[in-house]
């Protein structure tokens, strides 16, 4: 296993156990962003350009949420 792969499954975790732990914390959601951000860059780095561009997507509407919920 080459380094870039375990990058991407770094990332993936991440995003799935910030997920999962989302409602207990605004800091998951935040949390949730930042792994898609990787989860971005792994992509644009395999060569898997859509899969980078849809991950930025979901980062920055988690972000947006974890802005909104944090104000409350």
């Amino acid at each position: 296993m080459d380094a870039l792969t375990l990058f991407g499954l770094f990332a993936v975790t991440a995003m799935m156990v910030c997920y999962a732990l989302e409602a207990r914390s605004p800091w998951y959601t935040l949390g949730f962003a930042a792994a898609c951000g990787l989860g971005s860059v792994y992509g644009f780095l395999q060569g898997a350009w859509p899969f980078g561009v849809v991950e930025a997507v979901w980062m920055a509407v988690a972000f947006y949420k974890w802005m909104r919920t944090s104000r409350k």
